[in-house]
């Protein structure tokens, strides 16, 4: 038996652990450059990219610069200008400070660095796998410039789990945005492949950093936020809540200037918008936290994207009160201002939208009254009918006896009323069934056309008999229409189908009754949407897809834009044809048969977040396919047709549909023996 020993490991080998354990892929080298140079007091940062920084990651900024003699000490592991004693871990004020950056990143490319300190003269040093070459002198401006190339050439283990070149420059991307945010006086400046992605005014202004980073359409659904709670300071800007977004890919939050990711400020944002914001949808925000540096500590995660804070209520609570109490006054209604003295209001016009024609009158001769002017008298309104039309008969009610009473009650000719279900009424010219709700304002319109006495100012058209003065009787009685309607339609087994539409309530679930005396609640929503996914999943073929008249443009977050370019060939499979368009958006040409226009950009954040949690390709396709039934199923509110909520009864009364793609049941049941305690008849 063997047993191992002890050694210490080869200098070479400790750096590329040390590296593996810094800088998983370009964006995190950018990352590090990019905080050494804001820590330098530079005002502007270039970042160019190729092939997704496999190739070449330049950083160059204008800050203070290195001492030549420094330059070898600067790549060497645990070398640091930043901190000096231990006390200093519990006040860190720098983005960077762990001395392993320049070392870590020097062990796994080629790196040339160029700088130059004001009033001294410039230096150049190479280093290849971490082995540092002389110092040369070399004539540059004040600042650092630093290339990295080749960046894993030795590390082959790492090289391959790499991804395409357009997901890490997309990282990249989503990076140098989340910098521009936290330091709006810094001028950022994005280049990949020799193309401008992203270019920030420098001005201070934090709105200015928001619409250059994240564009236009998002900056404009934009609320400032602004508190203090304890020693906590909040400020930056949260979305509406009318414009929630399908995932939280647009929360970015900072702490003293560095960008992190928190569960605990997640979760004290949405709480601010509780009772706010639509059920699925979550708010983005650009919210910077300043809070004293011996209360956070940085140093708990080597990308240093994670931190711990000392007084975790405290935080949660100012970002709390801060959202809510700045959505709560950008809601309230604003004063008008003063008017000077003596002046009369202005009309509103929206106040005018409001009146009916006889008060519109009334109030505008007050006014003309006031200021001396003549008004003329309002010609006499004809009174109003005695009763609105239905839109639709209640099942089971009887319509020919109810438009025979309301026509003898009010002495119309009987073609305003509106029965919703189909008969056969054979007319001269028809080619097939119409309805008797368009079969009355069909005459309607006939009756209004010039009769044959009359000067037309057009070519001349045939005279049509008036309507008659009885009420309108179709050719089949209502009683016998009824027979042939769907109600009596047969099941697969041969007999009449056991259940029966009561109506629709809330216009969101239907209302059904069985044989057994049993009443069904069925949610039309939920079960439309089951019965999409299991279309959706039995398909051999691709859905039906529809080409846009114009292309849409969707603007999502960098990392989300990648994700589904990464996964393009999934969402061809799926109906969708999407493309870059630059700017984290995506130009869409077509998309499923089933899908509405406006839900292009909510849908793709959703596809995203599912790609995103889904472990196997089988369940992202899943994930896939339940997000497109939702977007493309009936919406509760909607006002859906007797043959839309037949179809939907049908297959949830036989057990075709029991649950949604969610899990949520589709139908609840309510005994008669239930409904009789209810009313204490049992």
């Amino acid at each position: 038996m063997t047993f191992p020993h002890i050694q210490q490991l080869d200098a070479h080998v400790a750096d590329l652990i040390s590296a593996g354990e810094v800088v998983e892929r370009p964006a995190s080298v950018v990352k590090e450059l990019v905080e050494n140079a804001l820590d330098a007091g530079a005002s502007a940062v270039s970042v160019e990219l190729r092939n997704g920084g496999m190739r070449l990651i330049r950083v160059t900024d204008n800050g203070c610069g290195i001492a030549p003699e420094e330059l070898p000490t600067a790549f060497l592991r645990h070398a640091t200008s930043k901190l000096r004693c231990a006390e200093d871990l519990a006040r860190i004020g720098t983005l960077g400070f762990r001395g392993e950056a320049l070392a870590a990143i020097s062990a796994v490319s080629r790196v040339e660095i160029t700088t130059c300190r004001a009033g001294g003269s410039g230096a150049v040093l190479r280093l290849e796998g971490g082995v540092p070459g002389a110092v040369e002198p070399v004539g540059a401006p004040q600042g650092t410039d630093i290339c990295v190339r080749d960046l894993f050439y030795n590390t082959p283990a790492r090289l391959k789990f790499m991804k395409k070149d357009s997901a890490e420059t997309a990282a990249v991307n989503g990076l140098m945005q989340h910098l521009a945010l936290s330091r709006p006086d810094v001028s950022f400046r994005f280049i990949k492949d020799g193309t401008e992605a992203l270019h920030t005014p420098g001005d201070g202004k934090l709105d200015s950093a928001v619409y250059a980073a994240l564009g236009r359409d998002f900056a404009r659904t934009l609320t400032p936020v602004e508190g203090r709670g304890g020693e906590v300071r909040v400020s930056g800007f949260v979305t509406k809540p009318l414009c929630g977004r399908g995932s939280r890919g647009m929360q970015t939050f900072f702490v003293n200037g560095r960008f992190i990711k928190s569960q605990l400020l997640t979760a004290a944002l949405e709480e601010g918008y509780r009772n706010q914001l639509m059920k699925g949808r979550f708010p983005g925000c650009v919210l910077l936290l300043e809070v004293p540096v011996t209360a956070v500590d940085v140093n708990v995660h080597p990308a240093k994207t994670t931190v711990k804070f000392a007084r975790e209520r405290e935080v949660f609570d100012a970002v709390y009160h801060t959202v809510m109490d700045s959505l709560a006054a950008d809601a309230a209604p604003r004063p008008e201002p003063a008017r000077p003295a003596g002046t009369a209001p202005a009309p509103r016009q929206d106040f005018y939208q409001t009146m009916d024609a006889g008060t519109f009158r009334r109030k505008l001769a007050a006014e003309n009254a006031g200021n001396g002017r003549a008004v003329r008298p309002a010609a006499p309104q004809p009174s109003a009918p005695a009763w609105k039309p239905m839109e639709r008969a209640p099942a089971g009610w009887n319509t020919e006896r109810a438009a025979s009473a309301r026509v003898a009650d009010s002495g119309s000719t009987g073609f305003d009323y509106a029965p919703s279900r189909t008969v056969s009424v054979p007319t001269r010219g028809t080619r097939g069934p119409e309805t008797v709700r368009d079969a009355a304002p069909r005459i309607e319109r006939e009756a209004e056309r010039p009769q044959a006495g009359s000067q037309p100012s057009g070519p001349e058209i045939p005279a049509v008999p008036a309507p008659p003065d009885k009420p309108f009787t179709p050719a089949i009685p209502m009683e016998q229409a009824a027979l042939v309607l769907p109600e009596e339609r047969l099941t697969e087994t041969g007999r009449a189908a056991p259940w029966r539409i009561a109506g629709e309530v809330l216009k969101t679930y239907i209302v059904c009754e069985d044989e057994e005396q049993n009443v069904w609640l069925i949610d039309k929503h939920a079960a439309h949407e089951r019965v999409n996914f299991d279309r959706l999943m039995a398909a051999d073929q691709p859905p039906m897809r529809q080409t846009l008249l114009r292309p849409a443009a969707a603007e999502l977050a960098r990392e989300d834009c990648a994700l589904l370019l990464e996964n393009s060939v999934l969402l061809e499979s799926l109906g969708f044809s999407c493309e870059d368009f630059g700017d984290g958006a995506l130009l869409v040409r077509e998309v499923p048969a089933d899908l509405d226009a406006e839900d292009i950009s909510a849908t793709l954040e959703e596809l995203a977040d599912a790609l995103r949690t889904g472990r196997s390709p089988t369940e992202k396709r899943q994930n896939l396919l339940h997000t497109i039934a939702c977007k493309s199923a009936i919406k509760a509110g909607w006002d859906s047709g007797e043959q839309e909520l037949r179809a939907l009864v049908d297959k949830v009364q036989s057990g075709e549909v029991r649950y949604c793609p969610h899990g949520r049941p589709v139908k609840v049941k309510l005994s008669k023996y239930e409904l009789e305690k209810m009313f204490k008849r049992a």
